[in-house]
């Protein structure tokens, strides 16, 4: 079953054209991650960093722009595990104006399970790739 969070458009998402700068969608998929965390696996991401020492860095990120978003929207983002390997997972956000239910964006984001002291890539833990399958 997918995770589902709500992210508002502020004003330093924005550019000069009064829409959503495109870099922010990747963010905004990070910012759903970190809550994913947090509700799904019950550590928030930055325990998983500094306690756990495993992070999850970007290896890659494929991005598609459908509709603009603008200032003071909310974005209803839906987080899905595409794909889990030994040490990787590949996480599909969807990102849906709440003004009116229509999908704006699309992100497929490939991170690896890190240990953050070695900076080298470790299986995804056993509590961690868990919480992950009920995503998928």
């Amino acid at each position: 079953m997918p995770f589902e969070c709500r992210i508002p458009v502020r004003f330093g998402d924005i550019d000069i054209a009064k829409i959503v700068y495109y870099p922010r969608f990747l963010h905004f998929c990070h910012v759903a991650m970190e809550e994913m965390f947090s509700a799904v696996v019950g550590v928030p991401y930055h325990e998983t960093i500094m306690r756990e020492k495993v992070g999850y860095p970007t290896v890659r990120a494929e991005a598609e722009y459908l509709l603009p978003v603008g200032f003071g929207e909310v974005i209803r983002m839906v987080m899905t595990a595409e794909h889990l390997g030994d040490s990787s997972v590949r996480w599909r956000f969807e990102g849906y104006r709440v003004s009116d239910g229509k999908l704006a964006f699309r992100v497929r984001n490939t991170c690896v399970a890190v240990d953050m002291e070695a900076w080298k890539s470790v299986p995804i833990p056993a509590a961690h790739r868990a919480a992950f399958e009920r995503l998928a």
